[in-house]
């Protein structure tokens, strides 16, 4: 088995994009908005920052109370779309309860969504058009790329169809000519279909949901899964077990998460280039 080290290759992305953005002419900005003291949200939010400034990313983390009125901050939203110096803007999630993160996330305009969760740049997504692709899924491609993991009739098996992880893989993986199935809790015989991957992407957020029996040999398994027990992270992918039938895998940590936050500023930087055009 041949680990797919995260890690590593954020590092590497992490010295390409910041030689890109000093051949740059305008500094690529961020502005990220967090309602609440969420401990976890807490935690990206110092990563995304962290990984800005080494890039040489302006990164504005603007920290409303979780009483906030839902109104005062689509308003921020709203300024912060005309201000030209914003490049991109996006909500960190799960807001607290009583909160319509749709109607939050979908006021942020299109060409700042870094993100890729507005309903708008979804549907070019999967209608084949430029789009910013959500930063998970944006970073299991780069993953793909990077270890040269051939996608083109393969069959991929995504576990899980959240709007951030399963949806956006099913468009990026079409488009890589690979053939897709979508499995989730609903799903009878999910064993017999895992079974029949090529490619296994595992985001359903249990802890060690996938076993060894699930998976042939010979699989390249991406586990997504981020599982928080008694301070330690665990994978929806049994690491150990699996390990022994997987040509190539993901860790957790220093897998995909690792993807997720450098995937997020190459589409800052990005926004930044089509808006300055």
């Amino acid at each position: 088995m041949k680990l797919i080290d995260g890690k590593k290759i954020q590092l590497e992305m992490i010295d390409e994009l910041h030689d890109e953005v000093e051949k740059m002419k305008k500094v690529p900005k961020l502005v990220i908005i967090q309602v609440g003291d969420f401990g976890p949200s807490n935690k990206y939010v110092a990563q995304k920052k962290k990984v800005g400034e080494k890039i040489g990313i302006e990164v504005e983390h603007i920290k409303f109370e979780k009483d906030v009125k839902e109104e005062d901050i689509l308003k921020k939203i709203d300024d912060l779309n005309r201000d030209k110096n914003v490049n991109g803007i996006m909500v960190q999630l799960p807001l607290p309860d009583g909160f319509n993160e749709d109607l939050v996330t979908n006021r942020v305009a299109n060409d700042k969504d870094v993100d890729g969760l507005t309903t708008d740049n979804i549907g070019k997504l999967f209608d084949g058009k430029k789009a910013f692709v959500p930063c998970t899924a944006l970073g299991v491609m780069e993953l793909f790329s990077r270890y040269d993991i051939d996608l083109k009739g393969k069959h991929a098996v995504i576990v899980g169809r959240s709007k951030l992880v399963g949806k956006p893989l099913i468009a990026c993986l079409l488009k890589a000519n690979a053939t897709v199935t979508v499995c989730h809790s609903k799903t009878e015989n999910l064993k017999d279909i895992t079974r029949k991957a090529d490619i296994l992407i595992v985001a359903i957020g249990k802890k060690y949901y996938i076993t060894s029996d699930m998976v042939r040999r010979g699989t390249v398994v991406i586990d997504v899964g981020i599982n928080v027990e008694d301070g330690h992270i665990y994978g929806d992918v049994n690491f150990d077990d699996v390990k022994k039938k997987a040509s190539y895998m993901t860790p957790v940590p220093n897998g995909v998460g690792r993807m997720t936050v450098i995937s997020l500023m190459k589409n800052v930087i990005k926004a930044c280039r089509e808006q300055t055009k």
